[in-house]
């Protein structure tokens, strides 16, 4: 089942993010936040953009969530996309159905462009590989820059690369942009997402 994610989701949540905090190059934060810190990462967030989760019989599997990808206006229909699955799910296509999910929520609030910013490791080593960047090359997105040398964890240096996918046409007088909770209800209606 996917929903949208709740505050009291944030301890949860954690749990699968913590893993990656610890113990991966994936993301280039060196302290797991803590759970008042990401209980307010999911409402600011959802202030404007979807979060959701991914549930099986009560027990949160994964997470993905929209942001904003610049401050200006002219930006306003780009977001950056970014998920988390439980470590120890793999291969099920549990992920790609929650991003299909968020990818149906953006396509409502007249979103046009999505883009991934990813770890990528020059050498795969036990800290990062170069899965992220097939994943999101599996569901559609193209490779469209790469930063050298610009993270810097568990004594190594980590390239970054963004990488993008375009969900809708770009018209010459585009529809104005939907926050998440004035799309809310059609989005719950249409995709059976509580």
């Amino acid at each position: 089942m996917i929903r949208v994610a709740k505050r009291e989701d944030a301890e949860e949540l954690l749990k699968i993010y913590s893993y990656y905090v610890e113990n991966t190059a994936i993301t280039f934060e060196y302290d797991v936040p803590s759970v008042e810190e990401f209980s307010d990462r999911i409402s600011n967030t959802l202030k404007k953009y979807p979060y959701l989760v991914l549930e099986e019989e009560g027990k949160i599997l994964g997470y993905t969530y929209a942001g904003e990808f610049k401050s200006r206006a002219a930006y306003d229909r780009a977001v950056e996309t970014t998920i988390y699955m439980d470590k120890n799910l793999k291969h099920r296509g549990m992920g790609k159905k929650l991003y299909k999910a968020l990818e149906q929520a953006l396509e409502l609030q007249k979103i046009t462009n999505l883009y991934a910013c990813i770890a990528y490791p020059k050498e795969e080593d036990e800290y990062l590989t170069k899965n992220s960047v097939e994943y999101h090359q599996h569901l559609g997105y193209r490779m469209v820059g790469e930063f050298y040398n610009c993270g810097y964890k568990f004594g190594r240096w980590y390239n970054m690369v963004w990488m993008e996918k375009i969900i809708a046409p770009h018209k010459d007088h585009p529809d104005k942009v939907l926050k998440f909770d004035e799309i809310r209800n059609i989005f719950k209606e249409m995709y059976g997402i509580n």
